[in-house]
């Protein structure tokens, strides 16, 4: 297999190290940075460097497009310009509307790694960065099902756990569950920074909630700003809902209300617990046939509506029936729950599942 990587950052050197550890693949480089492909080669991220994206892309069967958000439009739409018929593109953007928008092609299906490091740059790159961390796929239904098939054994090769959601979804949980996180840490030691001017002396030394809750305050500018801009409305609406949660609990502070904060308090705890248990559950594989339609879109269709439910595809295998009218999509995912889940939902779909 031959990857091309546009963009050999962190994420895309990352990317090239494991498909070269674990696949064997191939790995071609570009890179608007000299000195970024320089370090690629001496790291071993990629095989060989090319002074266009074009020529990165000739004869390759993934491509892996990885900028900062804002860049990421341009980008893909100069990969589908060069890529074969065959080839799968994608990228490793967090917010996911804008470039969905965008790029309305049946060989793109959008991609988010949920990992990295505070530190960038190719010379942070490691081959088990994406080892059990989920990478979510946002597939439309242009999206060839052959194609997203390709990029979810490629992504499950890397070490992650792909889970399809629509970009709609994507970004609405990702404003929850990441962007406002950043926000609060920086708010947090902004406030910090402030009463410590206000009092004309310097705080006690912060304890381990204060390192914790901040570790991601003030996170790469450059990057930061991109994602902040391009999920604005949900990351904003979110705000605003953690500002009136805020407000509850300053009322109930104020009124001196224990029971209120007590069960405030352990509502947190169960809620935590809950989306932690969620994380890491697994459970015996259950194999499900499905049959369907040879039509365009199906496959997204049905790992959409999995991915929306929670229900997390461990592998998938399509076989087309010999008249090539229909054929059947094989699922793999993890507990008996989601296998009922699975089961059900498929059939709400329409489609027989054994």
């Amino acid at each position: 297999m031959r990857i091309a990587l546009l963009g050999v950052g962190l994420i895309g050197g990352s990317v090239g190290l494991a498909a070269r550890e674990r696949l064997g693949a191939e790995i071609v480089g570009h890179d608007p940075s000299r000195r970024a492909l320089e370090e690629a080669l001496e790291r071993g991220a990629v095989d060989r460097t090319t002074a266009t994206a074009a020529d990165a892309l000739a004869g390759s069967s993934a491509c892996f497009c990885c900028a900062p958000v804002g860049e990421l439009p341009g980008l893909v739409a100069e990969a589908l310009a060069a890529a074969p018929s065959d080839c799968v593109v994608t990228d490793v953007g967090s917010t996911k509307r804008a470039i969905a928008a965008c790029a309305r092609d049946e060989r793109f299906v959008g991609g988010h790694p949920v990992a990295g490091a505070e530190t960038a740059g190719v010379r942070h790159a490691r081959a088990d960065l994406f080892q059990d961390a989920a990478w979510y796929l946002t597939p439309s239904e242009r999206s060839s099902g052959v194609l997203y098939e390709r990029l979810h054994r490629l992504v499950t090769s890397l070490g992650a756990r792909p889970v399809a959601l629509d970009a709609e979804t994507h970004d609405r949980l990702l404003a929850t569950v990441s962007h406002l996180p950043h926000v609060l840490a920086n708010v947090l030691v902004a406030q910090a920074a402030d009463t410590a001017t206000e009092e004309g002396e310097v705080l006690p030394a912060a304890g381990p909630s204060f390192r914790d809750a901040t570790r991601v305050a003030g996170a790469n500018t450059g990057i930061w700003t991109d994602i902040y801009l391009s999920n604005a409305d949900a990351i904003a609406a979110e705000v605003d809902d953690t500002a009136r949660r805020l407000g509850e609990v300053a009322a109930a502070l104020r009124a001196g209300e224990a029971d209120a904060i007590r069960g405030w308090n352990d509502a947190a705890r169960a809620a935590r617990t809950r989306l932690v248990d969620a994380d890491l559950a697994a459970g015996p594989v259950s194999e499900l046939t499905v049959s369907v339609p040879n039509q365009p879109g199906i496959v997204a269709q049905v790992a959409l509506a999995l991915g929306r439910a929670g229900v997390n595809i461990a592998d998938l295998a399509l076989a087309p029936a010999a008249d090539m009218r229909s054929g059947s999509i094989t699922l793999w995912v993890s507990g008996e729950r989601a296998r009922e889940r699975a089961c059900e939902l498929i059939v709400n779909l329409g489609y027989p599942v054994s």
